[in-house]
């Protein structure tokens, strides 16, 4: 069984309170961080299914004065982005995928981020290494990124691993956010 798998049947096993407990806690401690508080566009995404929920930390961060920005999926697999305003200002995109209706900013437009929160099943504990679904969406965004932003993957407890499998094209993180606290990898 692979890797992906084997972490989304794990998720698929989590009870409604657990997520909802371990989210808030992830939560929590990033809005702890000054880094994260301090940052005045914020590149982040609207979570689905068993992901960390991002939904109350897009909200606090709107509510505390960031600017949030959230991907639109374009056809090619590249992410654009445009604004959050609010809880209305979503609707979903061709995928599902809950998407801000403001006007686009374009694929480049993460590149001004102060801070960028990605989606993944695990992160590689020494190197950084993510691993997203496997499409490729955010390496693409990632790779447009300053080496100095704070890159942030959201797992559950138990997805900070020893040895993820990389491609050359894989982007890795700066931080990997867990219920339990923020984990830097050792080496980039």
């Amino acid at each position: 069984m692979n890797l992906r798998r084997l972490i989304l049947d794990g998720r698929a096993r989590l009870d409604p309170a657990t997520l909802r407990e371990s989210s808030a806690a992830t939560r929590e401690i990033l809005l702890d961080q000054p880094w994260v508080r301090m940052a005045g566009l914020v590149a982040c995404y609207w979570s689905i299914g068993t992901e960390p929920s991002t939904h109350g930390l897009v909200l606090a961060l709107w509510k505390h004065g960031a600017t949030v920005i959230l991907p639109v999926q374009l056809p090619d697999g590249d992410l654009d982005w445009a604004v959050y305003d609010g809880p209305d200002s979503l609707t979903p995109g061709p995928s599902g995928i809950m998407e801000p209706v403001d006007t686009r900013r374009g694929v480049d437009a993460i590149r001004t981020a102060a801070l960028i929160l990605v989606p993944a099943l695990a992160v590689d504990r020494t190197t950084g290494v993510r691993l997203g679904r496997g499409r490729g969406c955010y390496d693409r965004a990632l790779a447009r990124v300053g080496p100095n932003v704070p890159t942030v993957a959201l797992l559950h407890e138990g997805e900070l691993l020893d040895g993820v499998p990389a491609e050359p094209h894989d982007q890795r993180v700066r931080f990997a956010a867990l219920p339990s606290g923020i984990a830097q990898p050792a080496t980039r």
